[in-house]
């Protein structure tokens, strides 16, 4: 049986020094190549017209409503959802030809492994490692309205797994690290106030060292030497700052409610 087609998406902003080697894996592969770039001053879009089908200059919206928008373009009944930093292996498509070729296909969901690197070096066990639901049966699947860590949300969903992995490469350097670790913090604290959601200090406090044991401990961050103990002290600190920011948002709306 011929594979099922497959449209493919990804959403970037000033990823000039990574989004080829995003994009060449994909061209020729799926039949169906999108980008949004939502409004990159680098020459992102410029770079993607030489791989994708259709490249679309956007504003941001958020990344719940980014990958929706991309959605709406995407006219295979598969899509496959790449992000600017991930990189799709041979062997990985080899994979994926194999499981949308059969006759019969009761999953709406293929879970993809994730091989993430850290300053040179793989992380095999942790968040990180943890499969992802890249690939998906389109019809009726959308993004939960969040301002990050968007899932997907689909009206039948069954799971298959592939074997290869998808090549993850999220931080250029350790600054790179901490300000988008602090900015998806920080938009995580609005989403949890918005939601009505209240903690003390202390709660972000007791965070970092459960989010730290969780990671390095329990989901055996430790056999990944000196980089799987800087990780857990990133979540760590991810934690810390999520629901620091959100103690920090309480009190300016405790502080509002005595004003008035």
């Amino acid at each position: 049986m011929k594979r099922r087609k497959i449209s493919c998406f990804v959403i970037a902003y000033n990823e000039a020094d990574r989004i080829a080697a995003c994009l060449m894996p994909l061209a020729g592969w799926v039949d169906q190549l999108i980008v949004l770039d939502s409004g990159s001053t680098d020459g992102t879009a410029e770079i993607a017209k030489r791989y994708a089908d259709d490249v679309y200059t956007t504003d941001w919206p958020g990344f719940a409503a980014q990958r929706t928008r991309a959605l709406e373009y995407c006219k295979h009944e598969w899509v496959l959802n790449v992000d600017a930093d991930e990189v799709v292996s041979e062997a990985l498509k080899q994979d994926i030809d194999e499981i949308l070729s059969r006759p019969t296909l009761s999953a709406t969901l293929i879970n993809i492994p994730w091989k993430t690197y850290l300053f040179g070096g793989a992380l095999s066990h942790g968040r990180y490692s943890t499969p992802q639901g890249k690939l998906f049966l389109k019809e009726g699947a959308k993004f939960k309205d969040k301002s990050v860590h968007e899932t997907l949300i689909m009206p039948h969903k069954e799971i298959a797994t592939v074997k290869s992995p998808l090549y993850h490469y999220s931080w250029r350097d350790y600054y790179h690290v901490q300000e988008k670790h602090l900015k998806y913090a920080t938009l995580a604290a609005g989403d949890k106030h918005k939601s009505g959601k209240r903690i003390s200090l202390s709660f972000a406090v007791f965070r970092f060292f459960m989010d730290f044991t969780q990671q390095y401990i329990f989901r055996a961050g430790f056999l990944d030497g000196k980089r799987g103990f800087l990780m857990a002290v990133i979540l760590g600190q991810y934690a810390f700052h999520k629901y620091a920011g959100l103690w920090s948002l309480t009190q300016e709306t405790i502080k509002d409610d005595v004003r008035k």
